[in-house]
């Protein structure tokens, strides 16, 4: 089967993140986090290949060699998510796409989510640098996002020792970005055992916590 036509102009690939320690599920692998059949991590990757993004790159421990990803993991590991950027952009070949979708692998609506994304893009002003979703208190949610890739790159650059232990705001600071206001179901991401029972009761599903943790790693 041949792989799925980006309909973006110019492009579009993906940055996934799924590499966080989740101090607040006691280390638990969130990406791994079921919901309605299928693990987050399982929902971003799909969510990104419907909208033909590629290349597609999960920045995290390998959690699933089934999946048609490239994976890479920030130096050292739990550096944050301004230096899985960094990392992701490292790995990609010289020949980018305009855009690059970047979401975290926590999101259970992931699929609408993009969805919605990538159908605002078009509105988007030719002088922005991207949009991300805002939540229901107008709080922009920068891991909810399409980016120019070049302005994504440029404030990566930027940033000291390569983005390692910098918060997100750190690689958005000076970037035009437009913040769309969207419903919580598109913004709600899963950050404690309640959002997760939540999610489930929505979904329909169980409540069963997984065990799975990340394994030891040096930082």
């Amino acid at each position: 089967m041949s792989a799925p036509t980006s309909a973006v102009p110019g492009g579009l690939g993906a940055i996934l993140l799924a590499g966080g320690r989740a101090s607040r599920v006691d280390g638990a692998v969130k990406p791994l986090f079921e919901v309605a059949g299928r693990t987050l991590l399982q929902s971003a990757v799909d969510a990104a290949t419907r909208a033909g993004a590629r290349p597609l790159t999960v920045v995290g421990p390998t959690l699933d060699e089934a999946l048609a990803v490239s994976w890479v993991r920030e130096d050292p590991p739990f550096g944050g998510p301004a230096a899985a950027v960094v990392a992701a952009l490292s790995s990609w070949s010289d020949d980018d796409p305009a855009w690059t979708l970047l979401l975290a692998c926590d999101l259970p609506a992931a699929g609408a989510a993009v969805r919605r994304l990538v159908g605002d893009l078009a509105l988007l002003p030719a002088d922005a640098d991207g949009l991300c979703l805002g939540d229901s208190s107008s709080r922009p949610q920068w891991l909810t996002g399409v980016y120019r890739t070049r302005a994504l790159r440029a404030a990566a650059s930027a940033l000291p020792t390569a983005g390692r232990d910098a918060p997100v705001r750190a690689l958005m600071h000076d970037l035009a970005i437009t913040v769309v206001a969207a419903p919580d179901a598109l913004t709600r991401d899963i950050d404690t055992w309640e959002d997760l029972d939540e999610a489930r009761r929505r979904s329909g599903a169980g409540t069963a916590a997984p065990e799975a943790r990340y394994p030891e790693e040096q930082t």
